[in-house]
């Protein structure tokens, strides 16, 4: 089925046609019927999967009824769309653009760590959609700059993204003031918890369901790969991982904001093109940072888990995490930055010991083993213990990992016949190569 039997305007199909987007994703297939219908909706999908798509394009549609505004030009929103981080408002409001090139749709993002002022003479200039996150929104209703009065179309975006970073209170305080009367309130996130099932209970009206996949699901084409190694040389091995193919764009996560810095930092002293990014990082320095990943002026992006969710990375080989997630949930989150619109993607994690306990919990959640490979060199004086089905080979027996991605995706990696290097065959990096470059 195309988006011509959806219900679509030529003008969004126009756009769609022009953004080379011709067949609708699962969710897209099932959600945008059931918002042109009107309905109050719960959506769950695996990142990577158009959800974006799957609310917008029929928001969209309702503001702009066969492709024409209905009316006069309004001053005050009719669509508020709330995302958990700034990274994914900036990037939903591209989107919107997008898809609205041609109805002449108005449409602004608030979110912190940039001036209120700009924010301010936007919203008094009048828009159509709203994208914003919670706490700067707060900010403008306190300053009285915004008026929420017009809302009839509500979107909670990564709704429990939202709940994990502690918004509840926030989202309650907002919605009070939204108008209740004839208001459609779509909640789309990659899983539902028994929290968030509890907020739809409070604010929307007899909800219709859509879940193209199970909770937690992984996307088939993520191979996840696991280095055993000691605490103190974690480091050094994840030099010689990034090594393998240095022009390969990688995500690299680390558990605290410090710690991604300094990662940088040592990433840029051994001549990688490395940026960090995380909350404490200003907005400019933000969308700077993920601009020159997008564009490949950096190839390393080092992120804690505010970007785990939200950024749309096309065509990301890997993500390593140089330190696992203290909650299993959030290695989903992650590694879903990797393998999306059904590309290849590797999950490689450096675990040491005393990591083996979260470590174990993950397997559980994917209910599988995840492959545990010694990387020539950084053989641990203690075998990596998480179960029986898998432990890494002892001493002197590692098998070579394969970490490299098919040539043709790589970009300007050397091709290979379609199969991996190994990583015994990669010769390991000489630190003062990388000073002198």
């Amino acid at each position: 089925m195309s988006f011509a039997n959806l219900g679509l305007s030529p003008a969004l199909l126009r756009a769609l046609t022009e953004l080379g987007h011709e067949i609708p994703t699962a969710i897209q297939l099932q959600a945008i019927p059931l918002v042109l219908a009107g309905n109050d909706l719960m959506a769950a999908a695996q990142t990577g999967t158009g959800k974006t798509g799957g609310f917008a394009l029929p928001v969209l549609e309702r503001l702009f009824p066969a492709g024409k505004r209905p009316g006069s030009l309004q001053r005050n929103p009719r669509v508020l769309v709330l995302t958990p981080t700034r990274e994914l408002a900036a990037q939903v409001h591209e989107s919107l653009r997008a898809y609205g090139r041609y109805l002449g749709v108005r449409s602004t993002t608030i979110f912190g760590g940039v001036g209120m002022q700009p924010q301010v003479e936007a919203l008094r200039r009048g828009m159509d959609v709203l994208i914003a996150t919670p706490g700067r929104l707060i900010d403008h209703m306190e300053r009285r700059t915004v008026d929420l009065s017009g809302i009839d179309t509500l979107v909670l975006d990564e709704a429990d993204r939202m709940l994990d970073m502690g918004f509840m209170p926030a989202i309650k305080r907002i919605l009070a003031v939204l108008p209740r009367a004839q208001r459609q309130t779509l909640m789309f996130s990659a899983t539902f918890s028994d929290d968030i099932k509890k907020l739809a209970a409070q604010f929307l009206r007899n909800p219709l369901e859509v879940q193209v996949t199970p909770r937690n699901t992984i996307a088939a084409t993520i191979s996840h790969l696991v280095h055993p190694v000691e605490a103190s040389r974690k480091r050094d091995l994840l030099i010689d991982v990034l090594a393998v193919d240095s022009r390969r764009q990688s995500l690299v996560f680390s558990r605290t904001k410090h710690g991604a810095d300094k990662l940088a930092k040592i990433l840029e002293t051994s001549g990688f093109k490395a940026a960090a990014i995380h909350g404490n990082k200003s907005q400019g320095a933000r969308t700077r940072a993920l601009s020159d990943f997008k564009s490949g002026r950096i190839t390393i992006l080092v992120a804690t888990d505010i970007a785990a969710r939200g950024l749309d990375i096309p065509q990301l080989p890997v993500v390593i995490n140089f330190d696992l997630p203290m909650v299993a949930e959030d290695y989903v989150h992650r590694i879903g930055r990797t393998g999306r619109a059904g590309e290849d993607g590797q999950a490689i994690s450096l675990v040491c010991q005393d990591e083996a306990h979260l470590l174990r919990d993950i397997q559980r959640l994917l209910k599988q083993d995840v492959r545990i490979e010694n990387f020539p060199g950084y053989v641990p004086n203690q075998a990596l213990r998480v179960d029986t089905a898998t432990r890494p080979p002892g001493p002197g027996k590692a098998r070579p990992a394969q970490h490299a991605r098919r040539g043709r995706v790589e970009g300007n990696g050397p091709k290979t016949n379609g199969h991996a290097k190994p990583h015994s065959k990669a010769k390991p990096p000489q630190r003062n190569r990388f000073a002198r470059a």
